[in-house]
Order: structure tokens, then C-alpha cells, then sequence
């Protein structure tokens, strides 16, 4: 994924399954810079990752 995208998630009311290494996340802030994302794991609050933007992956619904 790109920061471009990422941004566009962050501002979009609807919700978007993110993925990093297989697991749902929530993307709470982007890096632009950086190019990184802080997010943490669908149900887990407490436990937030620094990643690299370009290791999330969007879940496109049908």
C-alpha cells in the first residue's frame, strides 16, 4: 500500500479492512516522511506496531 492510500483510509467514515502480515489492523497514523504507519491489531488495543506502509495491505470486499 501507499501513504497516499493509507491517508485516504484514515479519512474515509467507512470501514476498510487493513491488513499487516495477515492480521486485521486498525491504522491510527501515518508518517508521510517515513513512509511508516502506527496501527494495532483488530481487538487489541494496547498492542500498537510502528510498520512500514508499504507492508499493509487493503481487503477489498466483494
Amino acid at each position: 500500500m501507499d501513504v497516499k492510500r493509507v491517508e485516504e483510509i484514515l479519512e474515509s467514515p467507512d470501514k476498510i479492512t487493513v491488513t499487516y502480515k495477515g492480521e486485521s489492523v486498525w491504522i491510527q497514523s501515518v508518517n508521510e516522511v517515513a513512509q511508516i504507519a502506527d496501527v494495532h491489531r483488530v481487538g487489541n488495543s494496547d498492542d500498537e506496531m510502528t510498520v512500514p506502509v508499504n507492508e499493509l495491505q487493503e481487503v477489498r470486499e466483494p
